[in-house]
């Protein structure tokens, strides 16, 4: 990746690199999730799942995906 179109997230707790300009749909469909199985926070606050495109991630940001496990 170019350096100048690089932007680096805290991912999990972990440093992680995106393209600048991404949404969380992007970031999701990059890593294989989908969406309707887990929950979203952005610096802090649970984003919608109807927002994600319109979220772009900014450098420095903190994302968490929690995902959703079934039991019984």
């Amino acid at each position: 990746m170019n350096n100048l179109n690089v932007a680096k997230i805290q991912l999990n707790g972990s440093a992680y690199e995106i393209d600048t300009e991404t949404n969380l749909n992007q970031l999701l469909n990059k890593l294989k999730i989908q969406k309707t199985k887990v929950a979203v926070e952005v610096n802090g606050a649970i984003v919608e799942k109807n927002k994600y495109p319109n979220v772009i991630l900014n450098k420095g940001d903190k994302v968490e995906i929690v995902h959703f496990i079934g039991g019984g």
